[in-house]
């Protein structure tokens, strides 16, 4: 081999080398205890029509709470999910960073799993999968659900920010002129796919919105 096939070759490495990471259409969904389990579940409703591959995990208070707020039970909750896996299933691919995946959403994210996420120190499944998405520099998006908020709480997010999770709580955009309590849902359920860079429907400013016209001043 010459000294030009040797530099082609190399050349072509460093290429590989410097390529990003091709993430398959696959995201992890994590339910925990916080109120607005709604948002998860429209969550995997929205992955299914997209065709990205869903894998699902919630803890013992998000089936708890689904049974609060919504008609379903936790199995037909789980059967909206491409993979569920239980919660003390360690052993599950999600909890290794060599099963690729496009990121995670906890939808909702209670502050337990807040704080267990900002310390690494996890005891479950859906921490444990949040983690992974940390320490292979992979979109996680945390839908906090929590109101008023103490300083520890914002100094948790703040942690979390700099480690590279996004904090996307569940604001409710009026510009959009919801009607229902589904409009609410799926305009933030889009918020959190236009992350990920999917298309989902939802009212968007400059574009189904019209900009209203600035008043004059007095």
């Amino acid at each position: 081999m010459g000294a030009r096939d040797v530099n082609e070759g190399m050349g072509r490495a460093s290429d590989t080398e410097n390529r990003p990471e091709r993430l398959p259409k696959r995201l992890v969904v994590g339910l925990s205890g916080a109120s607005g389990v709604i948002y998860g579940i429209r969550l995997l409703e929205a992955l299914k029509q997209l065709r990205i591959e869903s894998h699902l995990v919630m803890t013992k208070p998000a089936q708890i709470t689904i049974a609060y707020e919504t008609d379903l039970t936790p199995k037909q909750v789980a059967a909206k999910a491409d993979h569920n896996y239980g919660i003390e299933d360690i052993g599950a691919s999600i909890a290794s960073g060599s099963f690729k995946t496009g990121g995670m959403i906890v939808a909702p994210c209670s502050v337990r799993t807040m704080s267990e996420i900002a310390t690494g120190v996890t005891t479950n499944l859906l921490t444990r999968s949040a983690d992974v998405m940390l320490k292979e520099r992979r979109p996680l998006i945390l839908m906090v659900r929590e109101t008023p908020l103490h300083l520890g709480h914002l100094r948790t997010m703040t942690a979390l920010a700099e480690m590279g999770a996004i904090i996307l709580p569940p604001m409710p955009a009026f510009y959009a002129e919801p009607k229902t309590l589904s409009d609410l849902v799926d305009q933030m359920v889009g918020r959190a796919l236009d992350l990920l860079g999917h298309e989902w429907p939802m009212k968007r400013w400059g574009e189904d919105l019209p900009t209203p016209k600035r008043g004059k001043r007095s």
